[in-house]
């Protein structure tokens, strides 16, 4: 027999807080359980004040909006005695699209819409300090890998404009085959400033994959399941353990896909069903991690398994975007697997799905 989950009662809270988080200010509307404004105020961007808003307000529900400040408040709110909803602002049309918006309409809005429904402000779970602190190794190696796919198209092009052409390469070797290639020429003394900047990104890239390597060896032993799977090294598998958090909040596996943002938006009204692109809600750079693998799988190196055959069954139906649209479909099915091996703890069979011949039948062929 089917059995439905029943939602436990929700706190009522006697005073709810909404705080418009801003880089030097916040703008703060304090509310009564019955939506009644009590004050609204500014208070400094300091741990100081805010741990003040805090304690004088014990208990109280806060809400506020994901952002680049809202990682370290909201643990600071909960350190002191309160609960804090951290709204995804990207979900809040009532706010983002309002005709006269403004801070102070902002606080007031998410205290109004935390008092009647908090699910209404799609909260989000920002993780620990420590692991925000293993999230910045990834943040700030795709920012240098990015930089440096920069300055590998801008001394390409610079030098076509030369009428000189540097022959392909993977991209720590750039620089080596430019030296080699332009070796005695007057372009080689100019470029060479260039050259040894590219250097020391490279240096600095692999400093950090070492230590994201150690990372995720020593603090999460789960991305080891996750690095059955071809094409998922140390930096996706660890990407993904930090972005998800705890595997069982996906009661369906499958919701993995929407979290990230890679199953197509929708707009349904009456007859109407539009076909549109993939949300690229969630985090970005999860997303493009699992994009990059699943080119990989299905790249002329990818070895062979269910992926592989899933995804080049979706390309060769043709049409302009079928390319695209399998890439986007292995990244979903590839982020459902890792999420089911992290939760079952299983060895990875990557043809677990391919047919399994006949002895019988192969000898007689």
């Amino acid at each position: 027999m089917k059995t439905t989950k029943t939602n436990p009662q929700r706190k009522q809270f006697r005073t709810i807080i909404g705080v418009d988080l801003g880089d030097k200010k916040h703008h703060v509307c304090v509310t009564d359980k019955d939506g009644n404004i009590l004050c609204e105020k500014t208070v400094a961007n300091n741990k100081e004040q805010l741990a003040a808003l805090a304690r004088e307000h014990e208990g109280a529900l806060f809400a506020i909006e994901v952002g680049s400040h809202s990682p370290w408040i909201s643990r600071l709110i909960e350190s002191n005695g309160c609960s804090c909803l951290v709204a995804n602002a990207r979900k809040l049309r009532a706010i983002y699209q309002n005709e006269r918006k403004c801070d102070e309409f902002d606080a007031r809005m998410l205290a109004k819409l935390a008092r009647v429904d908090p699910e209404l402000l799609s909260p989000i779970q920002h993780g620990s300090e420590a692991q925000q602190l293993h999230r910045l190794n990834l943040t700030l190696r795709d920012s240098l890998v990015r930089r440096r796919a920069d300055m590998i198209t801008t001394i390409r092009f610079s030098l076509k404009s030369l009428g000189i052409r540097i022959s392909a390469c993977s991209t720590p070797y750039f620089a080596l085959r430019c030296r080699e290639e332009l070796e005695g020429t007057a372009v080689l003394e100019t470029a060479e400033a260039f050259l040894q900047a590219l250097d020391a990104l490279n240096s600095q890239i692999k400093v950090l994959d070492k230590q994201i390597a150690r990372i995720a060896a020593e603090h999460y032993p789960q991305t080891k399941l996750l690095e059955q799977i071809a094409g998922v090294g140390p930096i996706t598998s660890l990407g993904f353990v930090l972005t998800i958090g705890e595997p069982g909040r996906f009661d369906d596996p499958r919701d993995v896909g929407a979290y990230l943002g890679l199953v197509p938006r929708r707009d349904q009204s009456g007859q109407s069903d539009k076909q549109l692109p993939i949300s690229k809600t969630g985090n970005r750079e999860m997303r493009r991690l699992l994009v990059q693998c699943a080119q990989y799988i299905l790249g002329r190196f990818g070895p062979d398994c269910d992926l592989r055959r899933f995804g080049l069954n979706l390309a060769a139906k043709g049409g302009k975007s079928a390319k695209r649209k399998a890439v986007v479909a292995v990244a979903r099915k590839l982020a459902v697997i890792m999420l089911m091996l992290w939760k079952t703890g299983e060895p990875y069979d990557p043809l677990r799905n391919a047919p399994v011949e006949d002895p019988e039948e192969k000898e007689a062929a």
